[in-house]
């Protein structure tokens, strides 16, 4: 006869449990189950104890009497402390309906324990393990102290196996398209990409030292000389720079390169890839997203990265407001600056206070302030206001109840002014929003940039310059255009790319440009110039930051809260207690001395 096939094992069943916690509900009624976790909370209800049982999926409740356990369990159940690891079998039942509870996922059974192991004694926990929103979060110099107590909590476990589920999608959508995934290394050689290299000793080769790579930059390229015409890699990169919340000194990008492409190729990827994402996240991505001249964006919002959810735009009213009687605008002018500002309609309504607090906002982006003007039915009220002919109101558009905020001065004065006064006004007004996803390409990038007259590459020295403005290489740099895109949702930079340079000769003159001399382009690039020499195809890509889109996807704070193992904005890591001085004898090792001051 043939036998019944057994019951199917459950994926997450293990030697010390049937099942994870999480899912387990009404059709489980009847049940014999074993479990296991951690204790969550415990109550004595004169003799009959409830316990809330915790895994990574959830919270099951767990009723344990004298009805049914022994002397011996009862005693392990009255000394149970929280975060105790414990084992329990027993049957899983309905709540009475007066008992349930909706904010659980459980809450309509329990589990009527008919016995109880303690795998593990846990010590009065440093930091309470978060239990819900009403509670209050310890520091977060606490909590990344003792990180391995802040994880326990839904919220992180929640934003990394999110972040899992976007790796493992990304990796899917790669691999269909063909993508191939290669490893490149980690010691490498350093090379100038914008920020502070990471150099690692080398022992066997005394004074000499590797880099921990920004990017796999070289070696993707390189990887399309050599015919594997689709890459893809999920990379550690590692930059020595000042930190803020949307900064780590190590972080993982979805890098990948692909050879015959040009750029309409990589951003229609990309936005599949995104539409693919979205739905994992549960947000909205709908293809084709918007693009938008690097030029214009500068121009329209004072950023290459514009938050789109808001309409608030810059207006150009240099032509209008020199004719105003004011001195500081005219000498704004003749100077060469352009006199630039944003109308908000009602703004009128702000207070003094709320207007300075605008303007302060302003003056930390590097403007030395703000002239602003509300108009009235009387005329109008603050400095700006004193210069304001009926010709000037109109011009603007105000209209009685509306606020100007004007800067003079020097485009890379007033760009970054007006764009961090616009994010003040939005946030104080409360400004309602036109969209609650805003996607953007921002396109065609200067391909250099100027600071204390010298030249730097604005994204790296290997994009690819644009054709049409080619022939002013040399002649005039700042006016040529790279053929580079960034990506930007809600205003924030996700990714950023380009076609490259394959031709040898063209990428020695950009080297040239940027102030190398001859041998110290063969000296740091010298394996890069070769590979493209010998016949590199015309290829381009993008970095995609997976840190800062978990983050923005989930509307976090902090890029803290989407790493298992974040460093502080002072770069160091507090659980393990790095970085820290090497004893003399490595030193010694490393022919290494160390200096302190």
């Amino acid at each position: 006869m043939t036998q019944p096939d057994p019951q199917p094992r459950d994926r997450t069943a293990t030697a010390l449990r049937t099942r994870e916690l999480g899912g387990i509900g009404e059709a489980d009624a009847g049940s014999q189950m074993t479990l296991v976790g951690w204790v969550h909370r415990r109550r004595d209800l004169g003799g009959l104890y409830f316990v809330d049982l915790r895994d990574r999926s959830g919270i099951i409740q767990v009723s344990l009497g004298p009805d049914v356990l022994d002397d011996q369990a009862l005693e392990v159940v009255r000394s149970l402390g929280s975060e105790d690891v414990i084992r329990i079998e027993g049957e899983i039942i309905l709540r009475p309906e007066e008992a349930r509870n909706p904010e659980m996922a459980t809450g309509a059974v329990e589990v009527r324990a008919r016995g109880i192991e303690r795998l593990n004694r846990a010590e009065t926990p440093a930091i309470p393990v978060f239990r819900g929103p009403e509670d209050e979060l310890p520091s977060e110099k606490l909590r990344l102290r003792h990180r391995h107590l802040d994880l326990r909590r839904a919220e992180l476990q929640q934003n990394l196996r999110l972040r899992h589920r976007l790796i493992l999608a990304v990796r899917n959508y790669f691999d269909a398209l063909g993508f191939v995934e290669v490893e490149t290394p980690i010691l490498t050689k350093p090379t100038p990409e914008g920020a502070r290299d990471y150099l690692v000793p080398s022992r066997v080769h005394p004074g000499e030292f590797y880099a921990l790579p920004q990017s796999p930059q070289i070696y993707k390229q390189i990887l399309m000389t050599a015919g594997f015409d689709r890459y893809l890699q999920i990379a550690r990169c590692f930059r020595d720079e000042d930190l803020r919340a949307d900064r780590q000194p190590e972080f993982t990008q979805i890098d990948l390169e692909a050879a015959f492409v040009d750029s309409d190729d990589i951003l229609e990827w990309v936005e599949g890839l995104m539409v693919d994402l979205a739905q994992v996240a549960g947000i909205e991505a709908v293809p084709p997203f918007h693009r938008m001249g690097w030029q214009e964006s500068m121009e329209r919002y004072g950023s290459d990265r514009p938050d789109l959810r808001w309409e608030l735009e810059i207006d150009d009213w240099t032509d209008l407001l020199v004719t105003a009687d004011s001195n500081i605008l005219k000498g704004a002018v003749e100077k060469g600056g352009r006199i630039r500002g944003l109308r908000i309609v009602d703004g009128a309504r702000l207070s003094r206070r709320e207007v300075e607090a605008i303007e302060e906002e302003a003056k930390k982006a590097g403007a030395p302030g703000l002239l602003w003007a509300k108009r009235s039915a009387d005329g109008g009220s603050g400095p700006l206001s004193r210069w304001m002919e009926e010709a000037h109101w109109e011009g603007t558009g105000a209209g009685e109840g509306d606020l100007l905020l004007v800067a003079a001065g020097p485009d890379r004065v007033t760009s970054p002014a007006l764009s961090a006064a616009r994010g003040a006004v939005i946030d104080t007004m409360e400004l309602p929003k036109v969209r609650e996803h805003a996607w953007l390409w921002v396109l065609d990038f200067p391909l250099f940039e100027e600071e204390d007259g010298a030249l730097y590459a604005n994204h790296h020295p290997f994009v690819l310059p644009h054709p049409e403005d080619r022939e002013r290489l040399e002649s005039d740099p700042l006016s040529v255009r790279g053929i580079a895109y960034d990506l930007v949702y809600n205003g924030s930079e996700l990714g950023s790319g380009s076609l490259r340079i394959h031709d040898p000769s063209l990428q020695r003159t950009v080297l040239g440009i940027l102030g190398l001399e001859p041998e110290e382009i063969d000296r740091k690039f010298g394996f890069l110039l070769e590979a493209l020499a010998s016949g590199a195809p015309p290829h381009g890509g993008i970095a995609l930051g997976m840190d800062r889109m978990v983050k923005d996807f989930l509307g976090v704070g902090s890029l803290r809260d989407v790493i298992a193992f974040p460093k502080t904005t002072a770069a160091r890591a507090l659980y393990e207690g790095a970085p820290t001085e090497a004893t003399p004898e490595a030193l010694a090792e490393l022919r290494l001395k160390a200096e302190t001051s």
